[in-house]
């Protein structure tokens, strides 16, 4: 039995944040699945989105974040985000946070959706690397902090309706029980839910089953954004090809050498992603897309140095050759339902970032909006777990956790685990991914129903994942069989038309609502 103050759970850009605001009052353990350096932060390319120009800059991005989130962004945790955002941003600049300048200047790039420049990048397109290794060099630190790494989360630990902490699987294969006053999820996406994702392969949506099992609410599960183009090649990763590609002139074409986007939204390529990923989707049928940059006049290589490093493995060039490119999954809108203070509806436990669903991003995310969330509501959910344990006096106390070391019935073997994962992952991608049907989802249940039989077990990493890729996946499906229209990431072939009223689906406790 291990105490501590707090316990973040997740150690990408919202987990970070709010552990260097915690360590001011109390000891603070930081956990993650691998490496530190391993999250969706580090992955993020394109940059982070934040209105530095005044108070006119700031209204038209929370009017850009509205207009991207199909009617059903919670605005008041848009203007939380916009508002705050160039304070957060200020403060990774005093912590040495490099973004690229040009004559000493931050640059400003544009992304699908924004009606002017805002997007900071660092490195070209290495924003969330930079940014995750300056707030690691400034949690490092400080005394407070505890960082674990290889280290999983099993489940949270409840008592009287109240989280009190969580047991974890670390890098030696023992269970360890950790009490703490409060717990943040922040643990991120579930792109690995999918076949053809650019997610890393931490991306389970562990935070999101763990909170869930514990009977905390979670939120709009069927929005989920798939990056419009990711690199497509036969044997290759779907390597996510930016946004900011776009933004610096890039075509769409399809397999006629064709410009297309002009048939499907007035912004062309630079239309919200939900639109380019259907269109990309439509044109795919016919033959390969190609994101096209020979006619673009710049050093594409020192603006995109990441990207056109690895295109080069494949003996390909961002200004010689069109690129192929198709949609896959990419970020999560839903997630642990909480308030704009990172509370849940479990007492004890908060959640921000991927793992979090504020309302911020609607139907569909914005752009570049997804750094800068998990920086200004990680530290919100830090700021309420701090004020709920001054105002509420809560101690830690010495009861010892009932600590469950064994999934049951014996171990699936590993590789028995990968193929029971890779379906499952096959099965949501061809059923209840970025077009979507009745008799689709109800084949995807029908598998996932298939698939609980077969449940892979045993007190191991993989096992722990598969466990929650497949809750994860069950809440998606229920949540897109109950949409029955189309809004934002969320298509239905059989229900095209958006409902004139926009309302947030909740689950818990098996148990699904629509609400406004």
């Amino acid at each position: 039995m291990e105490q501590v103050d707090f316990l973040v759970i997740g150690a990408g850009i919202a987990g970070l944040s709010a552990a260097i605001c915690l360590a001011e009052v109390g000891k603070v353990m930081v956990v993650t699945k691998e490496e530190l350096a391993e999250s969706n932060t580090a992955y993020a390319q394109g940059g982070i989105a934040v209105a530095m120009g005044g108070e006119e800059d700031v209204a038209l991005h929370l009017e850009d974040t509205m207009s991207a989130g199909d009617g059903l962004v919670n605005r008041e945790a848009a203007a939380v985000l916009v508002e705050q955002g160039p304070r957060r941003v200020e403060e990774l600049l005093a912590w040495g946070t490099k973004f690229d300048r040009e004559n000493g200047e931050l640059m400003r790039t544009r992304e699908g959706a924004h009606s002017r420049s805002r997007i900071l990048h660092a490195n070209g397109d290495a924003t969330g690397k930079e940014i995750a290794v300056s707030l690691l060099r400034h949690v490092r630190q400080m005394n407070s902090i505890e960082l674990m790494e290889w280290t999983t989360g099993v489940d949270l630990m409840v008592e009287d309706g109240r989280v009190v902490g969580a047991t974890l699987l670390d890098g030696e294969g023992g269970v360890r029980a950790v009490r703490a006053k409060a717990v943040l999820l922040a643990s991120g996406g579930a792109g690995q839910v999918y076949s053809d994702t650019t997610n890393p392969a931490v991306a389970t949506g562990d935070g999101i089953a763990m909170a869930y099992r514990a009977g905390a609410e979670v939120s709009d599960m069927e929005f989920y954004q798939f990056h419009p183009t990711a690199f497509s090649m036969p044997g290759a990763p779907r390597f996510l090809m930016s946004e900011a590609l776009r933004g610096e002139g890039a075509y769409l074409v399809n397999a006629k050498g064709e410009r297309f986007m002009e048939r499907y939204h007035p912004l062309l390529e630079l239309a919200p992603r939900d639109v380019v990923a259907r269109a990309i989707t439509r044109e795919g049928m016919d033959g390969e897309v190609y994101l096209d940059m020979r006619h673009v006049k710049k050093d594409l290589h020192a603006r995109f140095p990441g990207i056109s490093k690895f295109l080069a493995k494949y003996q390909m060039d961002l200004g010689r050759d069109l690129i192929p490119v198709r949609p896959a999954a990419h970020y999560l809108m839903g997630g642990v339902r909480t308030d704009v203070h990172g509370r849940t509806s479990l007492p004890g436990l908060y959640a921000a970032g991927e793992a979090a669903c504020t309302g911020v991003h609607g139907a569909n995310r914005l752009a570049s909006n997804s750094l800068l969330e998990g920086l200004v509501f990680g530290v919100l959910a830090a700021e309420a777990m701090v004020a709920d344990h001054r105002e509420q006096g809560i101690k830690i106390t010495d009861k010892a956790a009932d600590v469950v070391t064994s999934a049951g019935g014996g171990t699936t073997g590993e590789a028995a685990t990968e193929r029971w994962i890779a379906e499952l992952r096959d099965l949501m991608w061809k059923n209840a991914g970025l077009l979507r049907d009745a008799a689709g989802l109800r084949q995807a249940q029908r598998g996932l129903d298939a698939l609980a039989v077969t449940m892979p077990r045993g007190m191991f990493r993989r096992a722990l994942e598969a466990r929650n890729l497949h809750l994860v996946a069950g809440l998606i499906v229920t949540a897109a069989m109950g949409r029955e229209e189309s809004r934002g990431a969320h298509y239905r072939n059989d229900f095209p038309e958006r409902q004139a009223v926009a309302r947030h689906s909740v689950m818990a406790a098996g148990r699904l609502e629509f609400v406004r």
